[in-house]
């Protein structure tokens, strides 16, 4: 994505915001980071906020001043975030309607989390994707954890350089991606296609449901991952794993 168009962006789409003194002072110390700004309320103080203060000025960070009620709103968690959060740059972080119209009819490999409430294991997903070369992980708003301090710490920091896909649902990802020709394959233990011997279409979908419900989107078929012994699933971010590198291993 050029400068201009992720200029354009909404702010929600091209940062990640954290909280908490420690992690923010450890973004702004971090070389590999962009901070684009620091938002500090205005009751808060002490020794440890001087550090990132500090740290802000050596680095050429913005810095903003805002009530508490405004710091706890950007935070999206009114417990944890000591009075201090931050916008760190994620670039390879869009929309989906973005996405799709950047990939073209080129091939596309992307999973779409449908439900997947654990902060830990979105975490893990973001860095097996990564790793693995996959181009995008579709992070619905509705039913996905915000990517805060628990998705980046499982993310052991990969999640500020994974390929994040925003949208609203995970049904309204489903919609756009079968009009933009995608297959959608979800990974169903009741189903009797192996993803290792099934024949997978150039632009994909593999869908990650939910630790409690499973997958409520409609799909194209459905793969399983073969088990042995008795063993009836795997944890989700583990089946990432083996859906990941089986799929781009075959490039």
């Amino acid at each position: 994505m050029d400068q201009e168009a992720r200029e354009k962006l909404s702010p929600r789409d091209k940062w990640i915001t954290i909280f908490g003194r420690k992690p923010v002072l450890e973004a702004l110390n971090d070389p590999a980071l962009s901070v684009a700004k620091v938002v500090v309320a205005d009751n808060a103080g002490g020794g440890s906020l001087d550090e990132i203060l500090r740290a802000a000025s050596r680095t050429g960070t913005p810095v903003e001043r805002a009530t508490a009620s405004r710091v706890k709103w950007l935070a999206g968690n009114g417990k944890h975030d000591q009075g201090v959060v931050a916008d760190v740059d994620a670039p390879r972080m869009t929309p989906l309607a973005d996405f799709v119209r950047a990939r073209g009819k080129r091939p596309t490999k992307v999973f779409l989390l449908d439900g997947v409430t654990n902060p830990g294991n979105v975490g893990m997903i973001l860095r097996t994707a990564t790793g693995a070369g996959f181009d995008g992980v579709i992070l619905p708003r509705a039913g996905t954890p915000h990517v805060g301090p628990l998705v980046i710490k499982a993310s052991a920091g990969i999640a500020f350089q994974a390929p994040i896909v925003n949208v609203a649902t995970a049904k309204a990802a489903v919609n756009l991606l079968v009009e933009a020709g995608y297959r959608i394959y979800g990974l169903s233990a009741r189903s009797k296609q192996s993803l290792f011997k099934a024949e997978l279409a150039d632009r994909a979908v593999f869908v990650l449901g939910g630790e409690t419900n499973g997958i409520t989107v409609t799909t194209d078929e459905d793969l399983q991952i073969p088990l042995h012994a008795g063993v009836e699933s795997l944890n989700v971010a583990v089946a990432a794993a083996v859906v990941a590198f089986e799929v781009t291993n075959r490039d």
